[in-house]
């Protein structure tokens, strides 16, 4: 993802519009025309808006703890502004950049109305307590979401396929070859 980790980071500051060009750029130079997308957090909100935009490419969804299905929990924003201080006090870089909202978009980058558009089957997978996104918001988005499943894996934290590897791989290949 651009701006995240040893990626280019052209500018500080992103929109989600960036993400979503870099990526689908990224789809298009690899000249593929029928793809499934996993996505974790941004990412899943990235997979999202590239399904919205291109339903025809998209074939599947994996969305994981995704952004876009509820604000931002307070103790997730509590520590992402502990762990933004600690960095700027130690003067090391920051590992991500700034999100940016066009005029009128909802600054959690919700997308509740548009998920009964989506037509590819959906995995949405979560930990039972995750810090940043609240699991309410995933139970809205399945009750939207024509043809999502839900896996719920025990535990706290924001990185279920880091933390629980082995149950994520298994519920990720058993989806995509159902998709």
């Amino acid at each position: 993802m651009i701006g995240y980790g040893q990626s280019d980071r052209t500018k500080e500051s992103y929109y989600l519009s960036d993400f979503v060009k870099a990526t689908q750029g990224l789809i298009q130079k690899l000249g593929l025309r029928s793809i499934a997308l996993v996505g974790h957090s941004l990412g899943g909100r990235v997979c999202l808006e590239i399904a919205f935009l291109s339903p025809e490419v998209v074939t599947g969804l994996v969305l994981v703890n995704t952004m876009g299905f509820a604000k931002l929990a307070w103790w997730g924003l509590f520590l992402g502004a502990a762990a933004w201080t600690v960095r700027r006090i130690l003067r090391r870089p920051q590992p991500y950049p700034k999100f940016l909202t066009a005029a009128g978009e909802d600054r959690n980058w919700c997308c509740l109305e548009q998920l009964p558009s989506l037509k590819v089957p959906t995995l949405l997978v979560s930990n039972r307590r995750d810090p940043y996104f609240s699991v309410s918001g995933v139970f809205k988005a399945l009750k939207l979401i024509p043809h999502a499943r839900l896996e719920i894996l025990p535990g706290f934290g924001h990185t279920p396929h880091k933390q629980q590897r082995e149950s994520f791989n298994n519920l990720l290949l058993s989806f995509l070859n159902q998709a």
